[in-house]
């Protein structure tokens, strides 16, 4: 019987059906499945990661292009700052050229001998002013007549600025003591300075003021044969105007003038 049945196969295939239908088979196929699955779940966890990953690379890249946007925007606005600049530079060129032009015109004009102008090597920016008009009366005029002198030589240069800003303006001979002119020919005048410098004030007017202040200071040639420089008139003017600033400027009493 055994022999008719291995002759057809039939003990195998209940041998073969029992051991998988068992209990022991049942748990290796959920064994095999559970680590199948587990597989898969790491096989989704790592895909997530590296969706992570591209979100991170992306924010990266969106990162950069804010920051290359940003300075490609600052380096914008340097350039129109620039050229902004270059237009008010140029703007007050020629301001400063047609004033300066128009005032020199001017003073070649008049008939009046009191003050003479010459270009310092042909820079319109520049001028050399003689002085001819001192009071007569004064101590100063009667030095002058002692020692040779028949006028004040001024120095006057233009800052780009001008007519917003003022000139600035120094003896440059005879040398002179007091007269409210300080050391390396600066000159202590208000109008002179940022603070009480007006547009509207020419040259002919502020050479004016200075002929009535020298004499009114008492100004004096000095018997120093030491001449003026222009480094030490600059040092001593700023230093002035940084003190006037600090405590003002001294009204002289309405009998003075």
């Amino acid at each position: 019987m055994a022999t008719l049945l291995r002759k057809f196969g039939l003990i195998t295939r209940l041998q073969q059906a029992p051991e998988s239908g068992s209990p022991k088979g049942s748990r290796k196929a959920l064994r095999a499945g559970g680590s199948n699955a587990s597989s898969s779940s790491n096989n989704n966890n790592n895909g997530g990661s590296g969706g992570s990953s591209s979100s991170n690379n992306n924010n990266g890249g969106a990162a950069g292009g804010r920051a290359a946007h940003n300075e490609a925007d600052v380096r914008n606005n340097i350039a129109s700052d620039a050229k902004q600049q270059q237009k008010q530079q140029k703007h007050s060129g020629h301001v400063r050229a047609r004033r300066l032009m128009k005032e020199l015109q001017d003073l070649r004009r008049t008939s009046e001998r009191f003050l003479s102008v010459d270009l310092v090597e042909d820079n319109l920016f520049e001028w050399n002013v003689r002085l001819f008009q001192i009071d007569r009366e004064s101590p100063l005029w009667q030095d002058m007549r002692d020692s040779g002198h028949d006028s004040i030589l001024l120095n006057l240069s233009f800052p780009e600025n001008f007519p917003f800003s003022p000139p600035f303006m120094r003896v440059l001979s005879p040398r002179i003591d007091n007269g409210f002119v300080l050391d390396g020919g600066a000159i202590c005048m208000e109008l002179l300075t940022p603070r009480g410098w007006s547009s509207a004030y020419t040259v002919e007017a502020v050479v004016r003021q200075f002929a009535a202040s020298v004499v009114k200071g008492q100004g004096r040639i000095s018997r120093k044969k030491k001449a003026f420089t222009r480094k030490e008139a600059e040092a001593t003017f700023r230093s002035l105007v940084k003190t006037h600033e600090k405590y003002g400027w001294v009204t002289p009493p309405t009998s003075d003038g």
